[in-house]
C-alpha cells in the first residue's frame, strides 16, 4: 500500500492471490499506478491502469530495454546507485559477454554444457585482494559500463520486433516507473510462477532486480519485488527447507562433488570471510547440534557433519523423474503433490510411478497419483481402464489431515510466520504431516536402536523427541507432536550454560529440548557448540516460554510490527539501511522508514534496521578486516560479502552474470539478439524420447501456449475438483483463444477443440475471447492460446490433464520446468470422435 506504482508481470495477482491483490487495489485508491504485463488478458489486467499484452517468453527483452533506458538516459537513481551497488566494481580483463561471443559468457564448456569455470566474472582486485572500483563510473570494465554495453543492443524497436509491444505502451511502462521512484517515491515489482517457470526464469527475476537497484527502489517502503506464493508455507519450505540443495536458512546442502568432505572443508567453501554470512559457522554449528545432540560433540571437530548427506547431481523432484523412469528409485513418498497430473510432462511422470516397488501417497483424497495404476486419462467425462497386472508398484494411500486440522506456522509471501491453532481434529484414521513424519521417525529409531551398523549412527543419534508432556487438552488424538517444542528447537536454544561450554562431558551441564532456556535471536548462536538451532533465520520468533511471537495478533503502528514475525529478526523490510542515504538521513520525509540517530548513536526507525544498530554511517573498515567490521557504515547489502546490491553477479549463477534474452526451448520464432538461441546451460532430456522438442519455427506447431491458474481451483486441483459449489463455478478445461485464431482454424466459442504438443494431445472448450490477442513478432503473426491447469482423471469434475502436453526442459539454478511458453497446434473436434 505504500507503493507509487506496481508493476505485475508474470502473475494474475488478482485471480491467483486475491487476499494480497486486495492491498494493490487500496494502493491503486491512494493513486498508486498499477500495471500489468502478461500474455493474456485476466482480472488483474482489468483493474489496472495499464495492461500491456506481450509474447511469453520475451520478459528479459522487456525488462533489459527498461534497463538500457535508465542507463543511457541517466533515469536511475544515481546516488543510491554509486553507493549501495556494485556499478563502480571493476570486472576482470579476461571477462567476455555475450556482446562478445554471440549469447555465451567466458567460462562455458559445450561438453558439459555448463559455465564450468567461473572465475572471468569475478572482481579485478588488487594485491589484498580488495576489489577495486572507479566511483566515476568510466572504468570500461565497471559494473556500469559492462551493463552498458550488454544491454544496448535491449532497443524499443527490439521490444517491438520481439515481444510485440508497441514501443509507445513499453515507453508508458518505463516512464511511469522513472517517474514513481528516486528519492520521493517508489515502485514494486510483483511476480510469480509466470516468471519462474522458464527456462531462464531467474535471469527474468535478476532483470528485475537490476531495474530496482537503478531505480532505488529495494530496502525502502513501497518499493522491492514481492515472489507471490502460490499457497500457505511455500515460503517456510524453502526457508527451513524441504529443497534438496539446501540447508535451514539457506545454508547449502554439502556436495560430493566438491571439497566439502570436512566440516572445516565446508565452511571454507560455503561461508564467507566478510558481511553477515562470515557468522555461517555458529549456524551450521548449531544446526548440527540441533539434529545430533550431544553425538556433535564426540568428533573431533567435525560435529557430526559427516553424516549429513552429500549431493552427486540434481536431485529435485523432476529430475528424479528420470532417474525414477529408469528403475533406480526403489519407493517414494508424497506429501500433497500430484505428480501424476501436476508436474510437468504428465504422462513421463505417469510411466516414471509405474517402475516403483512401492509408493506412499498422503492426501486428503484418492489423487490421480494413488489411482495411476487402474485408471488414465480417457476424453470427455471418462477414464481409461489400466491392465494392472503390468504395474508392479505398491500404492499405500493415507488420509491426510487439512490445514485446519491441525496446528503449527505458516510463513507466508512477506516472510510472516503466523501461528495457526486446530480447528477441529482430522477425521478418521487422517492423521497431520507432522503426526506422520514423527512416528515414522521414532518407528525408525526403534528399528534400529539395536544396529551396530556405522551406516545407522546418524538414524540412531537423531535427536527426536517431540512428545507432549500431557494429552492435547479438548482432542481425541493423544500422540500429536508437541508443535511448541518443534518451534523451540527451530528457534535454538542454549545446550549447556555459556560458562561451561567446554564441559561437554559433564552430563549434569546440559539442557535437553524440553528444559533448556530459549535464545533471544541468532545473534545468540555460537560456533562452540553451546547452542542448538533448527533454522537460524527463524531464531526469535519464540524467544521465551510463553511468548511465541508467530501467533501474536497485535495491529498497530506503520509496520505492525506486534502482528506475526518476521524473519531475519522481525524485520518487514529486508536491507532496511538503503531507505537512508550513505550519512544515515531518510531519502526523504515522505519514505522516512530507518535512519541513525545522532543522539543515541544507533539506527532506528518504524522497522527493526537491517544492520548493525550502532555502526555509524562513517565507519570505514580498517585494512585487513573481516566479518561485519568489513562492512563500511553505508553497506547495506550485509548478506553479500562486499556489502552491495548486485547488478553483476560475480559468481554463483548457473547461467550468467548478466540477464540475456534466449528464446523458450520451444518457439515459434529464432533469436534476434544473438546466435545462440535457447539458454545454454538449462536442462534438455535431449536423449529422452518422451521430452521430444518442436523445432524453432516448426509449422506443426506454430502457436505458443501458456498456463495458468484460476481461483477457484488449486494447483492440480485435487483439493478443489471435490467441491461441488467449485465445479460449479468452474465446469471443465477451457482454451482461450483469440477470435482471429478460431477463425482461422474453424473453431466456434463454446465447441471442442483438440490441443497437441509433441508430447500428446489433450482436448479442451473453446473460449473465444479478446483476452487473448495475436502479436506481430518478428514480421510475422503469432498466436497464442491459455490454458488452466486443474484438471485430471479424478474428482468429481474431470477433463484432460493440460500437464501432459507440456516438456521438461529445466532452469539450471532451480530445476523448475517451462510451462509458461512452449508451443502447440489446434484443431476443431474431440478426440473420441
Amino acid at each position: 500500500m505504500n507503493s507509487d506504482a506496481i508493476l505485475i508481470m508474470g502473475s494474475n495477482m488478482a485471480e491467483a492471490h486475491p487476499v494480497a491483490f486486495a492491498n494493490v487495489v487500496k494502493a491503486k485508491e491512494r493513486g498508486a499506478k498499477v500495471i500489468h504485463v502478461d500474455p493474456h488478458y485476466s482480472r488483474t489486467s482489468a483493474l489496472a491502469n495499464l495492461y500491456v499484452a506481450t509474447r511469453a517468453g520475451s520478459d528479459i527483452v522487456f525488462l533489459g530495454a527498461i534497463i538500457r533506458h535508465l542507463l543511457e538516459t541517466k533515469s536511475y537513481f544515481h546516488d543510491y546507485v554509486v553507493n549501495y551497488t556494485n556499478a563502480a566494481t571493476v570486472i576482470r580483463e579476461d571477462y567476455c559477454d555475450t556482446e562478445d561471443l554471440d549469447g555465451l559468457f567466458s567460462g562455458f564448456d559445450p561438453a558439459t554444457e555448463t559455465y564450468a569455470d567461473q572465475t572471468s566474472w569475478d572482481y579485478e582486485r588488487d594485491a589484498d585482494g580488495k576489489p577495486l572500483t572507479d566511483p566515476t563510473l568510466q572504468h570500461p570494465r565497471c559494473v556500469f559500463q559492462i551493463m552498458r554495453r550488454h544491454f544496448a543492443r535491449y532497443t524499443p524497436e527490439m521490444v517491438e520486433e520481439v515481444c510485440g509491444v508497441s514501443r509507445e505502451q513499453w515507453m508508458l511502462v518505463t516512464q511511469t516507473l522513472i517517474e514513481n521512484s528516486g528519492r520521493e517515491r517508489t515502485s514494486a515489482i510483483c511476480y510469480a510462477v509466470g516468471w519462474t517457470q522458464q527456462s531462464k526464469g531467474v535471469q527474468i527475476i535478476r532483470a528485475a532486480a537490476i531495474m530496482q537497484l537503478l531505480l532505488g527502489n529495494i530496502g525502502r517502503p513501497g518499493g522491492g519485488i514481492m515472489a507471490l506464493r502460490g499457497h500457505a508455507s511455500i515460503q517456510g519450505s524453502t526457508d527451513v527447507p524441504t529443497l534438496y540443495d539446501l540447508l535451514s536458512g539457506y545454508m547449502p546442502q554439502p556436495s560430493a562433488l566438491t571439497p566439502q568432505q570436512t566440516l572445516e572443508e565446508y565452511i571454507s567453501t560455503s561461508g564467507q570471510k566478510t558481511g553477515w554470512w562470515s557468522n555461517f559457522p555458529a549456524y551450521i554449528r548449531s544446526l548440527l547440534q540441533a539434529w545430533y545432540g550431544e553425538a556433535a560433540n564426540e568428533e573431533d571437530g567435525n560435529c557430526c557433519y559427516r553424516w549429513l548427506p552429500k549431493t552427486i547431481g540434481d536431485h529435485s523432484h523432476l529430475a528424479t523423474s528420470y532417474t525414477m523412469l529408469d528403475g533406480k528409485v526403489r519407493g517414494y513418498l508424497l506429501f500433497g503433490q500430484n505428480p501424476a497430473a501436476g508436474s510437468t510432462n504428465s504422462r513421463m511422470q505417469r510411466k516414471a510411478l509405474e517402475q516403483l516397488d512401492w509408493m506412499v501417497v498422503r492426501d486428503l483424497y484418492e489423487v490421480e497419483s494413488a489411482a495411476f495404476w487402474y485408471k488414465q486419462p480417457g476424453f470427455g467425462p471418462e477414464t481409461e481402464p489400466v491392465d494392472s497386472s503390468k504395474i508392479k508398484t505398491e500404492i499405500f494411500l493415507l488420509p491426510a489431515a487439512a490445514s485446519t486440522e491441525k496446528e503449527g506456522c505458516f510463513t507466508n509471501t512477506q516472510r510472516l510466520l503466523q501461528w495457526r491453532d486446530k480447528a477441529v481434529d482430522p477425521a478418521g484414521d487422517a492423521r497431520s504431516d507432522l503426526w506422520f513424519v514423527y512416528h515414522l521417525g521414532k518407528r525408525l529409531k526403534e528399528l534400529y536402536a539395536n544396529s551396530t551398523a556405522p551406516k545407522d549412527r546418524p538414524l540412531q543419534a537423531l535427536t527426536w523427541d517431540y512428545d507432549r508432556e500431557e494429552p492435547e487438552p479438548g482432542s481425541r488424538i493423544h500422540d500429536e507432536p508437541d508443535t511448541l517444542l518443534i518451534l523451540k528447537e527451530i528457534n535454538g536454544y542454549s545446550v549447556r550454560p555459556s560458562n561451561q561450554a567446554d564441559q561437554a562431558s559433564d552430563e549434569q551441564s546440559v539442557y535437553t529440548l524440553h528444559d533448556a532456556p530459549h535464545v533471544p535471536g541468532f545473534t545468540a548462536l555460537k560456533s562452540d557448540g553451546s547452542t542448538a538451532c533448527g533454522s537460524w533465520i527463524y531464531s526469535g520468533v519464540y524467544p521465551e516460554p510463553g511468548n511465541n511471537r508467530a501467533a501474536s495478533r497485535i495491529s498497530d503502528g506503520y509496520t505492525f510490527l506486534q502482528w506475526g514475525f518476521s524473519w531475519p529478526a522481525n524485520r518487514r523490510i529486508l536491507y532496511n539501511r538503503a531507505s537512508a542515504d550513505p550519512q544515515g538521513h531518510p531519502w526523504s520525509e515522505r519514505k522516512k522508514y530507518v535512519w541513525w540517530d545522532e543522539e543515541q548513536q544507533k539506527w532506528t526507525g518504524v522497522d527493526v534496521p537491517d544492520f548493525p544498530i550502532n555502526k555509524p554511517p562513517n565507519y570505514t573498515p580498517s585494512a585487513g578486516s573481516v566479518g561485519m567490521d568489513a562492512l563500511s557504515g553505508s553497506d547495506p547489502f550485509i548478506m553479500k560479502p562486499d556489502g552491495k546490491g548486485w547488478l553483476f553477479v560475480p559468481n554463483g549463477l548457473k547461467d550468467g552474470p548478466l540477464p540475456a534474452h534466449y528464446e523458450a526451448a520451444e518457439s515459434p520464432v529464432h533469436n534476434t539478439l544473438y546466435h545462440q538461441q535457447s539458454n545454454p546451460a538449462a536442462k534438455y532430456y535431449r536423449d529422452r524420447p518422451d521430452n521430444r522438442l518442436a523445432a524453432v519455427g516448426d509449422p506443426n506447431y506454430p502457436i505458443v501456449i501458456t498456463t495458468y491458474r484460476l481461483t477457484e481451483h488449486h494447483v492440480s486441483g485435487p483439493m478443489t475438483r471435490w467441491m461441488p459449489w467449485l465445479n460449479a463455478l468452474q465446469p471443465s478445461l477451457f482454451a482461450e483463444l483469440s477470435p482471429e485464431l478460431a477463425a482461422e482454424r474453424n473453431i466456434k466459442h463454446g465447441e471442442w477443440l483438440i490441443i497437441n504438443t509433441p508430447r500428446g494431445e489433450i482436448e479442451a472448450r473453446a473460449m473465444v475471447t479478446r483476452r487473448m490477442r495475436p502479436l506481430r513478432v518478428s514480421g510475422r503473426v503469432v498466436h497464442q492460446i491459455g490454458l488452466p491447469f486443474h484438471w485430471g482423471f479424478q474428482g468429481k469434475s474431470t477433463g484432460s490433464i493440460t500437464n501432459d502436453l507440456a516438456h521438461m526442459v529445466l532452469e539450471p539454478n532451480v530445476s523448475i520446468e517451462e510451462a509458461k511458453a512452449f508451443t502447440c497446434n489446434i484443431r476443431p473436434g474431440h478426440i473420441s470422435m
